[in-house]
């Protein structure tokens, strides 16, 4: 499913991964390299959310066409339910042989969710996907039910384990944090800038609540922090440019 979203005022994390995608797309990508050695000296496209395609997101076989790897639609549909993981921001490398997942958090209340499926056989689809994801991920005891309290973390690490090992991808999956987002909403204040610090503290606790050890991550999982400024301050030098002649 391709789901547009393009907004008159998009705020929090849908305002930041728009702007750095399409406005600073090489700060990201350095802080990625940075972190994935096995991807320093490799360019990264990125195929969503663009500005040309109305910022649109994707989910399910969509999400895989726009990676051009469709051939694995159907067996995603035999993995997980209809209505997955709708992305913000989808990338591959120009030799379409690695690709990057997005998940992006500008505030820490972003980070809880719970599992809106209702129908018993999606139900039971989604719990045996996260218990296989869970032992990939070889996960210690969980304080938690994976489909309450931090879903979409979790359902998005179920579609690294589908790309990773069960479709033989080099995947990998960014959490991306944003640090000091101020959103305003009618002249009131609607949402806290949040530290590097007080990511950190709240990602540590929802590690510890869903059984995860940080070495099982490590290659596949990414964390990253990119201040709202810094994409603001390369945003404003560009605009102080000159035209081109």
């Amino acid at each position: 499913m391709r789901v547009p979203q393009l907004k008159e005022k998009p705020r929090g994390s849908q305002k930041w991964i728009q702007n750095i995608i399409n406005a600073c797309p090489e700060l990201l990508n350095i802080r990625i390299r940075e972190k994935v050695a096995t991807l320093f000296g490799r360019e990264i496209c990125w195929v969503s959310p663009l500005k040309e395609d109305e910022f649109a997101e994707y989910r399910d076989g969509a999400f895989l066409k726009r990676l051009n790897l469709q051939e694995l639609s159907e067996e995603l549909q035999q993995f997980w339910p209809k209505n997955g993981p709708q992305w913000d921001a989808l990338g591959r490398t120009t030799n379409e042989k690695a690709f990057i997942l997005v998940e992006a958090k500008a505030n820490v209340p972003e980070m809880v969710s719970i599992c809106g499926a209702k129908d018993e056989k999606s139900l039971n689809t989604i719990s045996e996907r996260l218990a296989e994801t869970q032992r990939w991920l070889n996960c210690q005891r969980t304080l938690v039910d994976w489909k309450s309290g931090f879903y979409q973390y979790a359902n998005r690490l179920a579609h690294l384990y589908f790309l990773r090992e069960k479709a033989g991808k080099e995947a990998y999956l960014i959490f991306l944090y944003f640090i000091d987002d101020i959103t305003y909403d009618g002249g009131q204040q609607v949402s806290i800038a949040t530290s590097h610090e007080a990511w950190n503290s709240a990602l540590k606790l929802q590690k510890k609540l869903m059984g995860l050890p940080a070495r099982s991550l490590t290659g596949r999982v990414i964390e990253l922090f990119i201040s709202t400024n810094e994409i603001n301050t390369i945003e404003q030098s560009d605009a102080d440019l000159p035209p081109p002649t």
